[in-house]
């Protein structure tokens, strides 16, 4: 592993711990995170809702039985996408909650997420996460804040209906996203204030520049976050249009070619709408051919449904239970893209990748019942997936705090004393499926197969590289534990009989995404691995790892894959293309509370609470959700300390190590 300049002077202290542990007693035991109450009268955190829907009916006469034939070269392939890297979908993370997801300060990050990064980081190559959302707007950069903390909130001091809070932060969350991405090779979009263009506060460009650019870690600043709900939430006039927002990003343009602090000034990242505005009404305004020098990226924002209404009586009504049905189909994320098909031709022709800059299932947090179960997670798969093939260059999944559905991960909101402490949602399993889908050659090209007459149910798409079909992603939406829509598909690649070019594989290997029902929340495998019910993990895949090496029929030069119902299979075409993204060796972080017999050191907790990490009474971490005020969680990071002590505060701990 290659430790950059920031954590240079750890790794003699962090070589010494290899197979070290450290055991915590007197620990507090983990209450039953299993509620015993009725979903409809629960009243705890969303990410933790219990709430269970009724999957839709077995759709009748399911062809079970159909064949896909791949060509052997892509020339003869029409509809390609662009090419794309393992690191298509990412994750865009409120910049309330950074403290909760990301660690204390630079000195003291929480492992589970280095694993989770990790993860897909040995898949990917890399991982791109976007910082921002709402609070961007408001962002203030400080010299320090009271207790040390490196983010803050002001809440009462805006006027949005959406109860956005001023955010005070420092430069310590540069430098720990810079510590980040040395240890897993994140990259980030940050997003600039822009709440009042008269009085630019571009200190998070500047400082970020400084940290992060050098190393190639900072991708580009997002200029706006939905601009065209600026008027709705009351932050701009009524009138407010496309034309207003050509000429406040202009402004922007001006003071960063004029800011000597921020050496690059052609990474603005524009104009992030949400669909009040169509994309043709901003291109409209001249904004990409006036600005393109400074323009990084292209960008939008999109959530399918809102559940606005039971948060801010915005907006109507959603029942979950009758729209659950929407999201289970291949119809779903064609329907979403429709309207960017032509947004992605014109980013292609001007020279722009074009991003999904913030989606996940709803905005306002999600809804219960679907946000955070496994008919989340292939719809996230399908949908990241039609992204690629319709020339996005990136997807981010959004992040909130404890009081949204859709989180892909959630650090526990109490001290815990668990070993495992983080709930991991549904949708990250969409995420590693996607990194392996594309692997990090960066040449991956994609096409949506209409496998099965174009059946909804059962997507199919083929990933191409160099010229060569590597790898097949299959879906099955059906939610059917008789096993009676269960459907094999019969591959084959080339001409469709010997001596005509075949080039099916003697043998392929495939990785299954499954769980009993597209309403499960935790029982969800990858290739049998799991990540476990709610507090259960610490970012790393649990259970022996499952890969299926299935024979083809050497006669008819075919392979025959079956697909359970509900789920996916990612098949590898190759040995090459399944040691490529397949087959990774994750190095991960752990931490441990449990008593181990060799090379383990006891502290007693009265020593913890006065050591090198302080005794963490003072820390209080954040939420970005309305009603989480005084919700953050108080001691319960499982950190990695970077200044030589495993032992960081009251009731927590690290072991590092190579594994």
């Amino acid at each position: 592993m290659r430790i950059f300049h920031p954590l240079a002077f750890a790794l003699a202290f962090f070589s010494s711990l290899v197979n070290a542990g450290v055991t915590v007693y007197y620990q507090v035991p983990l209450a039953d995170s299993t509620t015993t109450a009725a979903s409809a009268n629960y009243t705890g955190a969303a990410a933790y809702d219990p709430t269970v829907l009724t999957p839709p009916p077995v759709p009748v006469g399911l062809t079970t039985q159909f064949g896909i034939q791949l060509s052997s070269s892509s020339a003869a392939v029409q509809g390609l996408s662009i090419p794309h890297q393992g690191s298509f979908m990412g994750f865009s993370i409120e910049f309330t909650v950074v403290n909760q997801i990301f660690g204390i300060n630079a000195t003291y990050l929480q492992v589970p997420f280095l694993n989770l990064m990790a993860i897909l980081r040995e898949r990917a190559g890399e991982v791109h996460i976007r910082v921002g959302g709402n609070t961007q707007e408001t962002a203030v950069l400080v010299d320090s804040l009271p207790g040390g903390v490196m983010v803050t909130k002001e809440r009462g001091t805006t006027d949005d209906v959406t109860a956005t809070p001023t955010l005070l932060y420092t430069a310590e969350v540069l430098y720990t996203m810079a510590n980040i991405s040395a240890l897993v090779n994140t990259k980030w979009f940050l997003g600039l204030p822009f709440n009042d263009t008269s009085n630019l506060r571009l200190g998070i460009a500047e400082v970020g520049e400084a940290v992060l650019s050098g190393p190639g870690y900072l991708l580009g600043f997002q200029v706006g976050n939905e601009p065209d709900l600026y008027a709705a939430h009351g932050v701009r006039p009524s009138t407010y249009l496309p034309s207003d927002y050509y000429g406040e990003f202009g402004i922007v343009v001006d003071a960063v070619n004029n800011d000597g602090n921020i050496p690059v000034k052609n990474n603005l990242v524009a104009p992030s709408i949400t669909g009040q505005w169509t994309p043709e009404s901003v291109w409209d305004t001249g904004l990409v051919e006036t600005y393109s020098s400074s323009l990084g990226a292209l960008a939008v924002e999109h959530y399918p449904t809102d559940n606005c209404y039971a948060l801010y009586g915005i907006g109507s009504p959603v029942v979950p239970q009758d729209v659950f049905q929407h999201f289970l189909n291949h119809t779903s994320g064609v329907n979403i893209i429709a309207p960017y098909l032509n947004s992605t031709n014109y980013a292609q022709a001007n020279g722009k990748p074009f991003i999904m800059m913030e989606t996940n299932t709803a905005s306002c947090g999600g809804l219960p019942g679907i946000s955070d179960t496994f008919g989340a997670t292939l719809w996230a798969l399908d949908y990241g997936l039609q992204m690629a093939y319709s020339n996005f260059s990136g997807a981010m999944m959004h992040v909130g705090g404890q009081d949204v559905y859709y989180n892909p991960f959630t650090p526990p909101p109490t001290n815990q004393s668990s070993y495992h402490q983080w709930t991991i949602g549904s949708i990250f399993y969409s995420t590693i499926v996607v990194a392996e889908v594309f692997g990090p050659s960066g040449n991956a090209q994609i096409i949506d197969l209409q496998a099965n007459t174009n059946n909804m149910f059962t997507p199919a798409y083929a990933v191409y590289e160099n010229g060569a079909p590597v790898r097949l992603l299959l879906m099955n939406y059906v939610s059917d534990p008789s096993g009676a829509s269960d459907y094999t598909t019969t591959i084959s690649i080339g001409g469709s009989a010997i001596g005509q070019g075949n080039a099916t594989p003697a043998q392929i290997q495939v990785k299954y995404l499954v769980a009993p029902s597209v309403s499960e929340k935790y029982n969800i495998t990858w290739a049998g691995q799991t990540f476990g019910g709610t507090f259960q993990s610490d970012g790393r895949l649990t259970g022996s790892e499952s890969v299926q090496t299935i024979n083809c029929d050497q006669s008819s030069n075919t392979c025959q894959v079956t697909v359970p119902a509900p789920g996916a299979a990612l098949v590898f075409l190759s040995t090459d293309a399944y040691a490529e993204s397949g087959n990774p060796s994750t190095q991960t972080f752990p931490t441990t509370m449990v008593t181990k017999t060799v090379n383990t050191a006891t502290i007693n907790p009265s020593v913890l609470a006065t050591s090198n990490g302080m005794s963490g009474a003072t820390w209080e971490l954040g939420s970005t959700s309305k009603g989480d005020v005084g919700a953050g969680a108080r001691n319960s990071l499982s950190v990695v300390s970077l200044v030589g002590a495993a032992v960081l505060s009251t009731g927590m701990l690290c072991t590092w190590f190579w594994s």
